[in-house]
């Protein structure tokens, strides 16, 4: 398997920008606007996906030396009516909101070694996940999702997968730059949350505890 190098620099300023969208957004539904909830039966193309487990591991890189990684495997399965473009993205939060998307500060090989060590040849990277989901059981894909572990003790985790599904939602919320109602479009988003109590330096590639499993609108 090819691993490209997934180290990344995102726009300061756009994700400035989008983080005081997120907190609008975070303000209007605590204020007592519910978030939208996915309807009940898929009315838009969606994905099986089957979630691996989430672990942490303590990695050697030779651009800065160690580093802890959270890191987590899936298999997604299209079992829609034609072939479909796949592109997914993943966010992990902790328990202080702290939000980081896959793959960003994540050297080459940094990704090689936990490929390597998880024995499957058949998992990806994610750049090697991107592109058309043929249909059936036979063509299913296997992923790898790291993110840096900026926080060895969160409280707990949050992963939110998109890309898994084509149901989407417009919501007006209140732009905090502007003071302004602003149109945003939520995702139909799979959220994983894990009870993370202690430190979890030493916790040695084992399994966190996976504590909700559910289909969000974000």
């Amino acid at each position: 398997m090819p691993i490209a190098d997934t180290h990344r620099h995102p726009n300061s300023a756009l994700a400035t920008s989008l983080l005081a969208l997120f907190v609008g957004l975070l303000s209007v539904f605590a204020i007592g606007m519910a978030p939208p909830e996915p309807d009940i039966v898929p009315r838009r193309w969606q994905l099986a996906v089957e979630p691996g487990p989430l672990r942490v591991t303590m990695i050697e890189s030779a651009k800065g030396g160690a580093r802890a990684y959270y890191y987590f495997t899936y298999k997604v399965t299209n079992t829609n009516a034609g072939d479909l473009l796949f592109a997914p993205s993943f966010d992990l939060v902790d328990g202080e909101g702290q939000v980081v998307r896959a793959g960003r500060d994540v050297p080459a090989d940094v990704t090689k070694a936990i490929w390597s060590s998880l024995g499957n040849r058949a998992l990806q990277d994610q750049i090697g996940m991107v592109g058309m989901l043929l249909q059936g059981e036979e063509n299913a894909k296997e992923g790898l999702v790291i993110w840096p572990a900026n926080n060895l003790h969160p409280g707990e985790l949050s992963v939110y997968a998109a890309g898994f599904s084509g149901e989407t939602k417009s919501v007006k919320v209140l732009d905090p730059k502007t003071n302004k109602e602003t149109s945003v479009m939520l995702r139909k988003t799979l959220m994983l949350r894990y009870q993370t109590p202690g430190e979890l330096r030493e916790m040695s590639a084992k399994p966190i505890d996976l504590s909700e499993q559910r289909w969000i609108m974000r």
